[in-house]
């Protein structure tokens, strides 16, 4: 599950992404699995934290697994 991460706070994609010229047609980032196509891989976290990315935008997502 990807998540836009705010100062203090976790957004949904679907409230930052949904104006973002560079998102899907349903409004969605440019997901594949283990790859952001609309933004780029930040350097690797430690393995207690999420996968994270950054988008052209300038916002950064964390894949979080459930």
């Amino acid at each position: 599950m990807l998540v836009v991460l705010m100062e203090n706070q976790l957004l949904s994609p679907q409230q930052v992404c949904q104006s973002c010229l560079m998102a899907d047609q349903s409004g969605q980032p440019r997901w594949q699995p283990g790859k952001l196509r609309c933004g780029r891989a930040l350097a690797k976290a430690p393995e207690n934290l999420p996968e994270q990315y950054e988008c052209q935008m300038g916002f950064r997502i964390a894949n979080i697994e459930p």
